[in-house]
């Protein structure tokens, strides 16, 4: 495996590193891998899998359909 050095990182985005790792139970460097890996290799989702998610979200949720009458009225509502 190639090793890395990466310098001058300002001391914000250090700082926000340094959370993220804390917070997810990782070192900097096993953090920094994993966000390096969402930007530059980011998991295909096909089209399918997204719509079988979308339909099993919309399965959970027991919300009344709104048509566009009662968006309209809605968006009105406080409005003069």
């Amino acid at each position: 495996m190639a090793s890395v050095t990466i310098k001058n990182i300002p001391d914000e985005l250090y700082d926000q590193l340094k959370e993220s790792a804390n917070a997810h139970h990782r070192s900097i460097n096993s953090e920094l891998i994993v966000c390096l890996e969402r930007v530059l290799m980011p998991a295909k989702v096909s089209a399918e899998d997204r719509l079988a998610t979308a339909k099993e979200l919309r399965a959970k949720v027991n919300a009344k359909r709104i048509n566009v009458s009662e968006l309209d009225s809605a968006k009105r509502v406080g409005r003069p």
